[in-house]
């Protein structure tokens, strides 16, 4: 029986369902109370600076931080929460970079695996990352997290960080 071979992801390889990134929204109808925060948004890439992970469902077109920073401010929000995106897996690299050039704007929600070393949560928290993130969206994971929530959140409970879920 022959054996079909099944195309590999490049880094950039447009996947079902892609959205490019739109350049032009359109003015907010209202003005957002003083000091909003777009409490989940994502930085993607650049893919050449910040590789997506290779686990990945999904390829996105690169969002990069500066595209983030103006569309905050054309929607009229002060600052920004941003989630480390599925498709970097647990490399924060891309969300902790936009974190620490936000100018004091944003915090970050890091993904991190089970066994994840002490230093190394005290170093997002120094970032400014106040939480981590657990995804039980089949379509996005492919190990759902059960088995390791329980020590992370010990783990992070002396830094006064959130859990999504």
């Amino acid at each position: 029986m022959a054996r079909v071979s099944t195309p590999q992801k490049t880094e950039f390889e447009k996947t079902p369902g892609w959205l490019d990134w739109y350049a032009g929204p359109s003015t907010p109808r209202f003005r957002l109370p003083a000091g909003a925060v777009d409490a989940h948004c994502h930085v993607f890439g650049p893919g050449e600076e910040f590789p997506f992970a290779p686990e990945r469902k999904y390829t996105p077109c690169d969002a990069s931080k500066e595209q983030l920073y103006a569309l905050r401010d054309h929607l009229g929000f002060a600052r920004n929460v941003i989630v480390q995106a599925t498709c970097h897996g647990a490399d924060n690299s891309a969300m902790v970079d936009a974190i620490q050039s936000s100018g004091g704007k944003a915090r970050g929600v890091a993904t991190v695996r089970p066994g994840v070393a002490q230093d190394e949560l005290q170093r997002l928290h120094d970032a400014g990352v106040r939480g981590v993130r657990f995804n039980f969206v089949k379509r996005l994971v492919d190990v759902l997290p059960m088995d390791g929530l329980q020590k992370v959140a010990d783990q992070i409970g002396p830094l006064g960080w959130h859990i999504v879920i």
